[in-house]
């Protein structure tokens, strides 16, 4: 089972790279404070964390299980049982996927255990390794780094997304193709899911600020409500990211509207034009033996021009139309659509 530990003495001595050994006789010695950071673990390592620590068997199986748990706090009486999620990119760059940090939190240790590589764990065991900080204030403070570090990782996934959105709603505006939507509805599924991850986190959160748990000391309750606000703030963004998505696929469906009618109006205008052209040659392409028309010698090209000249004519009383001239012309002044207070009272 791959993993990393450290141990700070009561003196304030720091080790590192202890056995699995060394790390069971630790964490029987209750003295200083244990960090045992548990990394691509499988289930086939659940035997042994029960054996060396004694966990509870259920909280053991949502360590090793390979599903993403929701977010939750259990107490076991002499510790607790912490489950946070954190989040990162997969797939296309505007997808995101929840990750699980799961912690054993107790008056001398902290075990942590996550199946997948989390950076905010990475930067935590750096400054450990380096000055045996994060671990010299207690196993409360040491866990709010780990927990701290998690949701600050979700601001930058969300503010991403918050521009990703940008660029798809005016993508929306100047090019409403059937990519762009896709696009869109992956940012909204990702917004769903970064919901689901901070609701019942943030109530999660909240319990530690109100000392509900005795390893959560007085002192450490400040910090753990500087986490809870942040999860607040991000909640918010992801919010208006939401928005923002579901505001481009209602426009995107307007512009949608939008061009059948000027395509349906096109149409109309043509048909217009040629349903008196179709009126004429159906009227003397009938075969009837007494027509006068046709043994005029110059009936073909008279019907030619009779049917120009109504062409013409349509022509010019749709093209006087304000809908014609804005779509194919120059637009009317502002004032002459919108007439000012002066026009009104000269009316």
């Amino acid at each position: 089972m791959p993993f990393r530990a450290y141990h700070m003495t009561q003196t304030g001595q720091l080790r590192v790279e202890l056995t699995e050994q060394q790390v069971k006789e630790a964490f029987e010695a209750r003295e200083g404070l244990l960090w045992v950071d548990i990394y691509d673990s499988t289930e086939k390592d659940g035997p042994f964390i029960e054996r060396t620590f004694g966990f509870h068997h259920l909280a053991v199986e949502d360590c090793t299980s390979p599903l993403v748990h929701p977010p939750k706090v259990d107490d076991y009486g002499d510790h607790i049982f912490i489950v946070v999620q954190g989040l990162r990119w997969v797939g296309a760059p505007d997808v995101v996927e929840p990750t699980e940090l799961a912690l054993f939190l107790g008056p001398h240790f902290v075990v942590s255990n996550h199946n997948v590589p989390l950076p905010s764990v990475e930067r935590v065991a750096m400054r450990v390794a380096s000055s045996g900080r994060h671990m010299r204030r207690g196993p409360d403070f040491l866990g709010h780094a780990l927990i701290d570090g998690l949701v600050d990782d979700m601001l930058p996934i969300v503010d991403r997304l918050g521009d990703i959105a940008e660029t798809l709603e005016n993508e929306v505006i100047k090019s409403p193709v059937q990519a762009t939507l896709e696009a869109t509805q992956d940012l909204k599924r990702s917004t769903l899911r970064i919901h689901r991850v901070i609701t019942p986190q943030r109530e999660m959160l909240s319990r530690f600020t109100n000392r509900e748990f005795p390893v959560i000391r007085e002192e450490s309750e400040l910090f753990y409500r500087d986490v809870y606000g942040h999860i607040v703030h991000i909640g918010d963004l992801n919010q208006l990211v939401r928005e923002t998505a579901e505001n481009a696929v209602a426009m995107y469906m307007s512009v949608l509207v939008v061009r059948q009618n000027e395509t349906v109006k096109t149409l109309s205008i043509l048909a217009g034009v040629f349903a008196p052209l179709t009126l004429i040659a159906s009227i003397y392409g009938m075969n009837f033996a007494h027509m006068p028309e046709l043994q005029w010698r110059y009936g073909y090209y008279a019907i030619l021009g009779l049917m120009a000249v109504v062409a013409i004519a349509a022509g010019a009383i749709l093209g006087g139309s304000r809908w014609l001239r804005s779509r194919f012309g120059k637009a009317a002044p502002f004032n002459k659509v919108f007439p000012g207070p002066a026009e009104f009272r000269a009316n």
